[in-house]
């Protein structure tokens, strides 16, 4: 392993160390976003692009690093910025720290993550493999396995980049839109359970379904 690798490796790790000794997730919960939100409008007002850049590199490094808080960073994004913008900031962001994780696992720890997840990613890596971004977009739609789990998986097969990014991007958009839509109507949600209600679980279900119809189809017709 070159220098350079080990350099990002330990950069990760040390921002990792940072923000459980600092306890930054006190900050990402959904009492501390009601509590402040008044602060970051008023912030938004007066500095939006500050604000905007700022909550793209947190929701990335975030993602990209596995840290606990990305649905509160969503219900942020709709309490902040509002439905439409705030999603389009919310699934660009997760995007790009997806892809950051797909590529961290792919040229820097990939054995470290074998060994830590293997038997638990081979049947998502089977899947890849064979149905590409079909199977993606499933896995992005309907939560069976958590979202960093699934870019680990990625990371570790032969599927392309952009593979990668398009479905990532277009399947989080539906999920990503609730929680930022949630977030809009901050004063009526008590508690992160009542956003994911049985019945948009279902409808994620269904659209995964629909996704997996191109795949379901081709392997009906090669049996």
């Amino acid at each position: 392993m070159n220098s350079k690798k080990i350099i990002l490796i330990l950069i990760s790790l040390a921002t990792v160390a940072l923000f459980f000794y600092l306890d930054l997730g006190r900050f990402l919960t959904l009492e501390s976003l009601k509590a402040n939100r008044q602060l970051l409008l008023a912030f938004y007002a007066d500095h939006t692009l500050l604000m905007v850049a700022a909550f793209m590199a947190i929701y990335i490094i975030q993602t990209a690093l596995a840290l606990p808080g990305a649905v509160i960073l969503s219900l942020s994004a709709g309490a902040v910025f509002g439905p439409l913008l705030g999603t389009t900031y919310a699934v660009t962001a997760a995007s790009i720290g997806a892809t950051f994780s797909f590529l961290i696992t792919r040229y820097l720890l990939r054995e470290a993550v074998l060994n830590r997840f293997g038997s638990k990613l081979e049947k998502i890596n089977k899947e890849l493999e064979d149905r590409g971004i079909n199977y993606l977009l499933f896995l992005r739609l309907v939560p069976v396995f958590p979202f960093f789990l699934i870019n680990l998986a990625a990371g570790l097969t032969r599927l392309p980049l952009r593979t990668f990014v398009l479905g990532t991007f277009f399947g989080i958009i539906p999920g990503g839109f609730v929680f930022v839509n949630a977030g809009a109507s901050l004063a009526t949600i008590n508690n992160l359970s009542d956003i994911a209600s049985p019945r948009v679980l279902g409808s994620f279900a269904l659209l995964g379904l629909f996704a997996l119809i191109p795949a379901l189809y081709a392997k009906f017709r090669s049996a």
